[in-house]
């Protein structure tokens, strides 16, 4: 049995010129069937001539131009125009002459340049054959002309309308490409700033700390060994980040979640932030999203308390529940801003953003006692 998916498949491979050349050998076997003489487009109402050798022409200009209709579309618009008014001044009327109307509509889908030029000469070779037609005894009276001529323009129309829509789907199309692109780059902008900066953070903090242990070596070596250690930890996290660039990544790559805070608490304490922990309840399976987002808030809330209030008392407290996972960061503002390096401000605009995004709401600002609180309420459920 003959597969039709695979002969499709097969024809939609052949190049457009040869499925177009389909078509206009069909429609010029049909013009060659005796049942079908007489049978195409009338102007002018003279009467039938006998098919003859330059009837075989006017076949032959009218379908075979229809391989190149949407290759070279003013290239066939004028071989089917040449082989229609032999048509209609010898008076065929074979089956042919139906192939002008579908000149005209590729014309208007597809011609690129010279279309308003296309259109002016067109209407201008009509009247010029009208002129002739009549010369030649023809019976046709004007509104009969007006009325076929506005069916070639409704033709021309069609064409156009098609190009149109055409080319405002491929507009969206971009405009909506343009939109992922820019989504996937703040995406990667913030992952990268969230990686990046935390563990930079850290080491710059440590190495700084490292600077006034000179007279203590075994300090110093752990110390420097801490750098080390953090310094190993963001080059695996910005593998494990690339990893999900990758076509054929797994979803679950590199995404931290909550679960892992006591982790990431306890590299911030090693780069000598004194920092408390406590969590309440456990993480529902369906927290999806909402996990993700609290470790990156806990984490910002972190790299910042080492950038402004080093050596403070930092206070994190993650609350489960059913239907919200709970954050709060605070620190006491008593620590020191030495050695630390400055930041731009994208971090807190960042989780904001990500909080807003799951429907929940972000805060963070000075206390009224001194200090920094960072407080989240993101919904549970939503998937990752």
């Amino acid at each position: 049995m003959i597969d039709l998916r695979r002969v499709m498949e097969l024809w939609r491979q052949c190049g457009v010129v040869i499925r177009d050349s389909v078509f206009g050998l069909l429609f010029a076997v049909a013009s060659l069937l005796p049942a079908l003489h007489g049978k195409g487009t009338q102007v002018g109402d003279l009467p039938m001539g006998p098919f003859d050798a330059l009837a075989l022409v006017a076949v032959a200009l009218q379908c075979l131009a229809l391989a190149v209709r949407r290759r070279w579309p003013a290239m066939c618009l004028v071989l089917v125009s040449l082989g229609f008014v032999l048509d209609q001044v010898r008076a065929y009327h074979v089956f042919a002459s139906n192939a002008m109307p579908i000149a005209l509509i590729s014309a208007g889908a597809h011609m690129e340049r010279h279309r308003r030029v296309t259109v002016v000469v067109l209407s201008m070779a009509y009247v010029a054959l009208a002129l002739v037609l009549d010369r030649l005894g023809g019976t046709e009276r004007v509104e009969g002309y007006v009325a076929f001529y506005l069916a070639l323009a409704l033709a021309w129309g069609t064409g156009a309308w098609l190009r149109s829509t055409r080319a405002a789907e491929a507009e969206r199309r971009r405009h909506a490409a343009e939109a992922t692109r820019a989504a996937e780059r703040t995406r990667i902008a913030r992952e990268l700033h969230d990686v990046v900066t935390h563990h930079v953070t850290a080491m710059v903090v440590q190495a700084e700390a490292a600077r006034y242990l000179t007279a203590a070596p075994d300090r110093l070596d752990a110390a420097l060994g801490t750098v080390t250690d953090t310094g190993r930890r963001a080059i695996s996290d910005l593998r494990h980040m690339l990893d999900l660039l990758k076509a054929d990544h797994d979803s679950e790559v590199g995404v931290p979640s909550a679960g892992e805070l006591g982790a990431l608490v306890e590299q911030t304490r090693q780069a000598g932030q004194p920092v408390e922990f406590t969590e309440e309840g456990s993480a529902a399976e369906s927290a999806g999203s909402a996990e993700f987002v609290a470790y990156r808030v806990v984490q910002e809330a972190l790299t910042n308390a080492l950038k402004y209030a080093y050596g403070s008392r930092t206070v994190v407290v993650v609350r489960y529940g059913e239907k919200e996972i709970g954050v709060e960061v605070s620190t006491d503002g008593s620590g020191s801003r030495a050695g630390s390096p400055g930041g731009s401000g994208r971090g807190l605009a960042g989780l904001r953003e990500r909080v807003n995004a799951l429907g929940g709401e972000f805060s963070a600002g000075r206390r009224a006692g001194g200090g920094f609180v960072v407080r989240a309420r993101i919904p549970a459920g939503c998937p990752s």
